[in-house]
């Protein structure tokens, strides 16, 4: 299979220093908990092996993946790393997480006797295997319910089989450091941990980690913020940016009106215009809702995304940047520190993690730093 740089000369470049950086900052503002790096959905996009590398090599010990698949994509590049699985095993899954050391986030009552099971089944000894108990308090996604942690604080033998090494939960708008939830969901845990077996605890994840040291315990769980995604919206961010998306003009034509550009015909130049097309599309995660709305750079010149995004090309309008600049082979920036990701995503009314994690596999991607 041709490099993909040969075939499309879109090149995506991860800046794994940044990535660590990140971490960094984020193991000192919750400093007194460990830091785990979440690395579900292929690292946010960004490539899991790479940067699980990077973040172990940094001294992270702990990662989060949402997947048994994604779990051992990763073991060997963190032999001697915790990795836990958000999801949980799937029915029939347990005795594989065993064999690979892996961490099951048990979810519900189902989930406990299960892996109970496979401890009684890999020892005459009763083996109690390590495990994180999940605790719903206001996600209402996963997590043991009400009514079993009711069951649980009235029978609580049935945890006899369990090493708990974390008591868990998540919270649902740690985004919004002033909405009463995120009161609400610490009291909620702190009055189940006081129901349970004493255990180490989780609630934090990236927006979280600013919320106080209240909500730190003894880990926490930054996504997002590791890969650039601002953790505190309407506030400055403090994060560094990692990702980088540079693409090649492949055309530039001059268009006067009344000529339209693109499927449906819905930009219509009001003059003589020099339209740009560039080879990224929705199939490579460019979304097709920042169609007339996103925009890119060209040197210093920001110039505007004009018509639909289509499968494979998009177009910009480059009338006001000189000739010199605006030609076959030159490249435009799609994600930037001038344009990152979150941007990206208000422009496209989502946000920032679904531009990240819908990143395409035609893109060359390079990797910097990262030791």
């Amino acid at each position: 299979m041709p490099d993909p740089a040969h075939a499309t000369g879109t090149i995506l470049t991860i800046d794994l220093d940044a990535v660590v950086a990140n971490y960094r900052l984020l193991s000192t503002t919750a400093a007194g908990a460990e830091c785990a790096g979440v690395v579900k959905a292929d690292g946010y996009g960004l490539g899991v092996v790479p940067v699980v590398r990077a973040l172990a090599a940094a001294g992270c010990k702990i990662f989060f993946v949402a997947h048994l698949g994604e779990a051992l994509a990763i073991r060997a590049a963190a032999p001697r790393a915790t990795i836990a699985v958000l999801n949980g095993a799937a029915p029939g899954a347990e005795a594989e997480f065993a064999e690979h050391g892996l961490l099951p986030v048990l979810n519900s009552l189902e989930a406990v006797a299960a892996w109970t099971a496979q401890g009684s089944t890999a020892g005459k000894d009763g083996t109690r295997l390590p495990a994180i108990l999940h605790i719903d308090t206001g996600m209402s996604r996963l997590g043991l319910s009400d009514t079993e942690l009711d069951r649980v604080a009235d029978d609580p033998t049935l945890l006899d089989g369990i090493d708990i090494k974390w008591l868990m939960s998540h919270l649902a708008v740690a985004e919004e450091p002033d909405h009463p939830l995120n009161a609400e969901q610490r009291a909620r845990f702190e009055a189940a941990r006081a129901r349970l077996p004493a255990a180490p605890a989780s609630l934090a994840n990236s927006s979280g980690i600013f919320l106080g040291a209240d909500y730190h315990y003894d880990l926490v769980r930054p996504g997002a913020a590791l890969y650039g995604i601002n953790p505190r919206p309407g506030a400055a961010n403090a994060m560094k940016h990692v990702a980088r998306l540079e693409a090649p003009i492949l055309q530039v034509r001059s268009i006067d009106s009344p000529r339209t550009v693109g499927y449906g015909a819905t930009h219509r130049v009001t003059g003589v215009s020099k339209i740009a097309t560039i080879p990224v599309g929705y199939a490579d995660g460019y979304l097709r809702s920042l169609s007339s709305r996103g925009h890119a750079f060209l040197g210093e010149h920001k110039v505007p995304l004009v018509g639909r995004v289509s499968m494979d090309l998009i177009t910009l309008d480059v009338t006001d940047v000189p000739d010199a600049m605006a030609h076959p082979g030159a490249m435009v920036e799609l994600i930037s520190e001038r344009y990152p990701v979150d941007a990206i995503g208000a422009d496209a009314g989502t946000i920032g993690y679904e531009i990240l994690t819908s990143l395409g596999a035609r893109y060359a991607r390079r990797y910097v730093g990262g030791g």
